[in-house]
Protein backbone atom coordinates (compact mmCIF):
# COMPACT_ATOMS: atom_id res chain seq x y z
CA UNK A 1 0.00 0.00 0.00
CA UNK A 2 2.64 2.18 1.32
CA UNK A 3 4.59 1.33 -2.39
CA UNK A 4 1.35 2.31 -4.09
CA UNK A 5 1.20 5.77 -2.41
CA UNK A 6 5.28 6.61 -3.02
CA UNK A 7 4.66 5.83 -6.65
CA UNK A 8 2.19 8.02 -7.06
CA UNK A 9 3.91 11.08 -5.27
CA UNK A 10 6.60 10.57 -7.21
CA UNK A 11 4.41 10.87 -10.55
CA UNK A 12 3.05 14.30 -8.74
CA UNK A 13 6.48 15.76 -8.41
CA UNK A 14 7.63 14.71 -11.66
CA UNK A 15 4.65 16.40 -13.36
CA UNK A 16 5.30 19.94 -11.07
CA UNK A 17 9.11 19.46 -11.99
CA UNK A 18 7.93 19.36 -15.88
CA UNK A 19 5.63 22.10 -15.23
CA UNK A 20 7.88 24.97 -14.22
CA UNK A 21 10.99 23.45 -16.67
CA UNK A 22 8.11 24.56 -19.62
CA UNK A 23 7.95 28.37 -18.01
CA UNK A 24 10.77 29.24 -18.91
CA UNK A 25 10.66 27.68 -22.46
CA UNK A 26 7.41 29.19 -22.88
CA UNK A 27 9.11 32.48 -22.42
CA UNK A 28 11.90 32.34 -24.52
CA UNK A 29 9.84 31.22 -27.19
CA UNK A 30 7.97 34.37 -27.20
CA UNK A 31 10.71 36.13 -26.77
CA UNK A 32 12.01 34.84 -29.45
CA UNK A 33 8.65 35.25 -31.55
CA UNK A 34 8.38 39.10 -30.57
CA UNK A 35 12.31 39.14 -31.92
CA UNK A 36 10.80 38.36 -35.41
CA UNK A 37 7.81 40.98 -35.79
CA UNK A 38 8.58 44.15 -37.50
CA UNK A 39 7.44 46.90 -36.26
CA UNK A 40 4.92 49.14 -37.84
CA UNK A 41 5.61 52.17 -40.30
CA UNK A 42 2.71 54.83 -39.52
CA UNK A 43 4.57 57.48 -41.84
CA UNK A 44 2.23 58.56 -44.93
CA UNK A 45 4.16 57.55 -48.59
CA UNK A 46 4.13 61.60 -49.83
CA UNK A 47 5.94 63.35 -53.18
CA UNK A 48 7.77 66.41 -52.61
CA UNK A 49 8.21 69.48 -55.14
CA UNK A 50 10.02 72.67 -55.10
CA UNK A 51 9.17 76.08 -56.04
CA UNK A 52 8.87 78.00 -59.42
CA UNK A 53 10.22 81.53 -60.02
CA UNK A 54 8.81 81.64 -63.71
CA UNK A 55 6.74 84.52 -64.03
CA UNK A 56 2.89 84.33 -63.84
CA UNK A 57 0.70 85.91 -66.16
CA UNK A 58 -2.34 87.33 -64.57
CA UNK A 59 -5.52 87.38 -67.01
CA UNK A 60 -8.92 87.12 -67.79
CA UNK A 61 -11.15 85.66 -70.55
CA UNK A 62 -14.24 87.36 -72.00
CA UNK A 63 -16.66 86.47 -74.79
CA UNK A 64 -16.13 87.53 -78.20
CA UNK A 65 -18.91 86.71 -81.37
CA UNK A 66 -17.32 86.05 -85.15
CA UNK A 67 -19.43 88.34 -87.04
CA UNK A 68 -19.26 90.00 -90.76
CA UNK A 69 -19.12 93.93 -90.21
CA UNK A 70 -20.35 94.50 -94.44
CA UNK A 71 -23.30 92.44 -95.60
CA UNK A 72 -23.89 93.60 -99.42
CA UNK A 73 -27.58 93.07 -100.74
CA UNK A 74 -27.48 92.91 -104.37
CA UNK A 75 -30.19 94.37 -105.88
CA UNK A 76 -31.86 94.54 -109.62
CA UNK A 77 -30.63 97.02 -111.69
CA UNK A 78 -33.51 97.05 -114.14
CA UNK A 79 -37.53 95.71 -114.75
CA UNK A 80 -37.67 92.80 -116.21
CA UNK A 81 -37.35 88.85 -116.17
CA UNK A 82 -34.82 86.68 -114.33
CA UNK A 83 -33.27 84.90 -117.74
CA UNK A 84 -30.46 82.92 -115.57
CA UNK A 85 -29.28 82.71 -111.89
CA UNK A 86 -25.66 81.95 -111.66
CA UNK A 87 -25.11 81.75 -107.13
CA UNK A 88 -26.52 79.70 -104.54
CA UNK A 89 -26.47 80.09 -100.55
CA UNK A 90 -23.18 79.45 -99.23
CA UNK A 91 -20.93 79.63 -102.31
CA UNK A 92 -18.09 82.05 -102.59
CA UNK A 93 -18.32 84.92 -105.30
CA UNK A 94 -15.40 87.22 -106.37
CA UNK A 95 -16.00 91.22 -106.93
CA UNK A 96 -17.46 91.67 -110.49
CA UNK A 97 -18.78 88.18 -110.95
CA UNK A 98 -21.76 88.16 -112.36
CA UNK A 99 -24.43 86.78 -110.66
CA UNK A 100 -27.90 87.35 -112.49
CA UNK A 101 -28.78 88.29 -116.30
CA UNK A 102 -32.21 89.82 -116.53
CA UNK A 103 -34.47 90.63 -119.81
CA UNK A 104 -36.73 93.14 -119.84
CA UNK A 105 -39.99 92.96 -121.20
CA UNK A 106 -39.36 95.82 -123.87
CA UNK A 107 -36.06 93.97 -125.27
CA UNK A 108 -38.64 90.40 -125.60
CA UNK A 109 -41.17 92.20 -127.53
CA UNK A 110 -39.22 94.63 -129.73
CA UNK A 111 -35.52 93.07 -130.03
CA UNK A 112 -35.70 91.13 -132.86
CA UNK A 113 -37.65 93.70 -134.68
CA UNK A 114 -34.98 96.60 -134.04
CA UNK A 115 -32.07 94.16 -134.11
CA UNK A 116 -33.41 93.30 -137.94
CA UNK A 117 -33.25 97.13 -138.70
CA UNK A 118 -29.53 97.55 -137.31
CA UNK A 119 -27.96 94.37 -135.95
CA UNK A 120 -25.55 96.47 -134.26
CA UNK A 121 -27.85 97.91 -131.87
CA UNK A 122 -27.73 94.40 -130.23
CA UNK A 123 -31.35 95.19 -128.87
CA UNK A 124 -32.49 92.80 -126.40
CA UNK A 125 -29.36 91.48 -125.10
CA UNK A 126 -29.64 90.41 -121.18
CA UNK A 127 -28.73 92.98 -118.86
CA UNK A 128 -26.30 91.62 -116.34
CA UNK A 129 -25.86 92.13 -112.14
CA UNK A 130 -22.72 92.04 -110.46
CA UNK A 131 -21.13 91.64 -107.27
CA UNK A 132 -19.79 94.34 -105.59
CA UNK A 133 -17.71 92.22 -103.29
CA UNK A 134 -16.12 89.13 -102.51
CA UNK A 135 -18.11 87.00 -99.93
CA UNK A 136 -20.20 84.10 -99.12
CA UNK A 137 -23.19 84.25 -100.52
CA UNK A 138 -26.23 83.96 -97.18
CA UNK A 139 -29.51 84.72 -99.07
CA UNK A 140 -30.83 84.10 -102.50
CA UNK A 141 -34.64 85.73 -102.92
CA UNK A 142 -35.23 84.99 -106.44
CA UNK A 143 -35.41 81.95 -108.94
CA UNK A 144 -34.80 81.88 -112.62
CA UNK A 145 -38.07 83.22 -114.45
CA UNK A 146 -38.75 85.35 -111.82
CA UNK A 147 -40.43 88.61 -112.92
CA UNK A 148 -38.01 91.60 -110.70
CA UNK A 149 -38.52 95.50 -110.90
CA UNK A 150 -35.35 97.81 -109.88
CA UNK A 151 -34.10 97.82 -107.13
CA UNK A 152 -35.75 94.75 -105.71
CA UNK A 153 -33.11 93.03 -103.22
CA UNK A 154 -31.80 89.80 -105.17
CA UNK A 155 -29.35 88.38 -102.88
CA UNK A 156 -27.32 88.97 -99.84
CA UNK A 157 -22.83 88.83 -99.80
CA UNK A 158 -21.09 88.70 -96.62
CA UNK A 159 -17.98 90.82 -97.34
CA UNK A 160 -15.10 88.68 -96.88
CA UNK A 161 -12.54 91.63 -95.72
CA UNK A 162 -14.84 92.38 -93.36
CA UNK A 163 -15.04 89.77 -91.03
CA UNK A 164 -14.29 90.31 -87.41
CA UNK A 165 -14.25 89.45 -83.71
CA UNK A 166 -16.56 91.44 -81.95
CA UNK A 167 -15.68 91.88 -77.51
CA UNK A 168 -17.74 93.30 -75.53
CA UNK A 169 -14.80 95.29 -73.50
CA UNK A 170 -15.75 95.98 -69.55
CA UNK A 171 -14.81 99.77 -69.60
CA UNK A 172 -12.45 99.48 -66.84
CA UNK A 173 -10.37 97.01 -68.72
CA UNK A 174 -9.90 99.11 -71.39
CA UNK A 175 -6.61 99.99 -70.15
CA UNK A 176 -5.27 97.32 -70.53
CA UNK A 177 -6.50 96.68 -74.13
CA UNK A 178 -4.84 99.10 -77.35
CA UNK A 179 -5.13 99.52 -80.86
CA UNK A 180 -2.62 96.80 -82.43
CA UNK A 181 -2.28 94.44 -79.54
CA UNK A 182 -2.21 90.97 -80.46
CA UNK A 183 -4.67 88.98 -78.11
CA UNK A 184 -4.87 85.22 -77.83
CA UNK A 185 -8.26 83.39 -78.85
CA UNK A 186 -9.70 80.08 -77.79
CA UNK A 187 -12.07 78.60 -79.90
CA UNK A 188 -14.87 75.74 -78.60
CA UNK A 189 -13.20 73.00 -79.80
CA UNK A 190 -9.69 73.89 -77.14
CA UNK A 191 -7.96 75.71 -80.53
CA UNK A 192 -6.38 79.10 -80.75
CA UNK A 193 -5.33 81.94 -82.74
CA UNK A 194 -4.34 85.08 -82.50
CA UNK A 195 -6.22 88.31 -83.31
CA UNK A 196 -5.52 92.33 -83.38
CA UNK A 197 -7.38 95.19 -82.12
CA UNK A 198 -8.08 96.70 -84.93
CA UNK A 199 -10.37 99.51 -83.60
CA UNK A 200 -13.01 100.30 -80.31
CA UNK A 201 -16.37 101.44 -81.00
CA UNK A 202 -16.82 104.97 -80.71
CA UNK A 203 -20.17 104.72 -78.24
CA UNK A 204 -20.38 102.45 -74.59
CA UNK A 205 -23.35 100.53 -73.56
CA UNK A 206 -25.75 102.03 -71.47
CA UNK A 207 -26.91 99.59 -69.47
CA UNK A 208 -23.68 96.88 -69.25
CA UNK A 209 -21.14 99.62 -69.23
CA UNK A 210 -19.70 97.88 -72.00
CA UNK A 211 -17.50 99.12 -75.31
CA UNK A 212 -17.23 97.07 -78.74
CA UNK A 213 -13.67 96.25 -79.42
CA UNK A 214 -12.98 94.72 -83.03
CA UNK A 215 -10.48 91.95 -83.74
CA UNK A 216 -9.11 91.21 -86.96
CA UNK A 217 -7.85 87.32 -86.72
CA UNK A 218 -4.61 86.69 -88.66
CA UNK A 219 -3.91 84.37 -91.07
CA UNK A 220 -6.30 82.11 -92.39
CA UNK A 221 -9.96 83.07 -91.60
CA UNK A 222 -11.77 79.59 -90.92
CA UNK A 223 -13.86 80.74 -88.07
CA UNK A 224 -17.83 80.46 -88.86
CA UNK A 225 -19.73 83.32 -88.49
CA UNK A 226 -21.69 83.98 -84.76
CA UNK A 227 -18.98 81.66 -83.46
CA UNK A 228 -19.12 82.41 -79.85
CA UNK A 229 -15.19 82.14 -78.35
CA UNK A 230 -13.14 83.50 -75.74
CA UNK A 231 -10.65 86.57 -75.89
CA UNK A 232 -7.54 86.28 -73.21
CA UNK A 233 -6.74 89.72 -71.68
CA UNK A 234 -3.68 90.02 -70.04
CA UNK A 235 -3.74 92.11 -66.99
CA UNK A 236 -0.27 91.72 -65.92
CA UNK A 237 2.77 89.47 -66.21
CA UNK A 238 5.27 89.34 -63.48
CA UNK A 239 8.46 88.85 -64.62
CA UNK A 240 9.53 86.68 -61.19
CA UNK A 241 7.38 85.53 -59.12
CA UNK A 242 7.02 82.25 -56.17
CA UNK A 243 4.26 79.72 -57.18
CA UNK A 244 3.47 76.20 -56.72
CA UNK A 245 1.73 73.43 -58.29
CA UNK A 246 -2.05 73.99 -57.43
CA UNK A 247 -2.28 70.28 -55.96
CA UNK A 248 0.24 71.55 -52.63
CA UNK A 249 -2.28 74.59 -51.83
CA UNK A 250 -5.08 72.93 -49.42
CA UNK A 251 -7.87 75.02 -47.83
CA UNK A 252 -11.08 75.06 -45.70
CA UNK A 253 -14.67 74.39 -46.33
CA UNK A 254 -14.88 78.40 -47.29
CA UNK A 255 -11.94 78.87 -48.70
CA UNK A 256 -11.13 81.64 -46.69
CA UNK A 257 -7.55 79.88 -45.06
CA UNK A 258 -4.99 78.35 -47.26
CA UNK A 259 -1.91 76.27 -46.23
CA UNK A 260 0.82 74.26 -47.52
CA UNK A 261 2.82 71.30 -45.97
CA UNK A 262 6.27 71.57 -45.58
CA UNK A 263 9.06 69.41 -45.32
CA UNK A 264 11.14 70.17 -41.73
CA UNK A 265 13.36 67.43 -41.41
CA UNK A 266 13.74 64.02 -43.00
CA UNK A 267 10.37 62.66 -41.62
CA UNK A 268 8.03 65.65 -40.63
CA UNK A 269 5.45 67.84 -42.89
CA UNK A 270 4.61 70.48 -41.22
CA UNK A 271 1.66 73.46 -41.31
CA UNK A 272 2.42 76.39 -43.12
CA UNK A 273 -0.44 79.25 -43.20
CA UNK A 274 -0.03 81.18 -46.81
CA UNK A 275 -1.13 84.21 -48.51
CA UNK A 276 -2.01 83.14 -52.19
CA UNK A 277 -1.00 85.47 -55.49
CA UNK A 278 -2.53 85.14 -59.02
CA UNK A 279 -4.20 81.91 -59.55
CA UNK A 280 -3.81 80.03 -63.52
CA UNK A 281 -5.35 76.52 -64.37
CA UNK A 282 -2.73 74.64 -62.60
CA UNK A 283 0.03 77.39 -60.22
CA UNK A 284 -0.66 79.67 -57.92
CA UNK A 285 1.32 82.28 -56.63
CA UNK A 286 2.33 82.22 -53.26
CA UNK A 287 2.79 86.01 -51.75
CA UNK A 288 3.46 85.20 -48.00
CA UNK A 289 5.46 83.62 -46.41
CA UNK A 290 8.92 83.70 -48.81
CA UNK A 291 10.06 80.41 -50.06
CA UNK A 292 13.14 78.95 -51.63
CA UNK A 293 14.18 76.44 -53.74
CA UNK A 294 15.71 74.44 -50.86
CA UNK A 295 11.88 74.49 -49.55
CA UNK A 296 10.29 71.09 -49.91
CA UNK A 297 6.37 71.00 -50.37
CA UNK A 298 4.61 68.27 -50.04
CA UNK A 299 2.75 67.45 -53.45
CA UNK A 300 0.76 64.02 -52.79
CA UNK A 301 -0.23 62.39 -49.58
CA UNK A 302 -0.63 66.07 -48.23
CA UNK A 303 -5.15 65.96 -47.91
CA UNK A 304 -7.11 65.21 -45.21
CA UNK A 305 -3.64 65.59 -42.12
CA UNK A 306 -3.13 66.90 -39.13
CA UNK A 307 -0.66 69.97 -38.67
CA UNK A 308 2.16 67.82 -37.97
CA UNK A 309 2.69 64.17 -39.23
CA UNK A 310 5.30 61.82 -40.37
CA UNK A 311 6.14 61.26 -44.01
CA UNK A 312 7.74 58.96 -46.04
CA UNK A 313 9.18 60.61 -49.26
CA UNK A 314 8.64 58.10 -52.43
CA UNK A 315 9.98 58.64 -56.28
CA UNK A 316 7.37 59.88 -57.79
Amino acid sequence: MKSIIGVQMTNMMNKKIFFWLLIPLFFMACKDNAVDEKPIDARIPVTITTIDTTGIEDYMELNATATYLVKNNIKANATGYLSSVNVDINDFVNNGATLFSIKTRESKVLGNTINKIDPSLNFGGAIRVRSNASGIVTMVNVQQGDYVQDGDPLVTINDANSFALILSLPYELKKYVSVGQQLNVILPDGTSRTATVQKFSPTVDATSQTQNVVLKINGKNDVPENLIVKVRINKSANAKTISLPKETVLSDETETDFWIMKIINSNTAIKIPIEKGIQTEDRIEIISPVLTAEDKILLTGNYGVADTIQVKVIKK
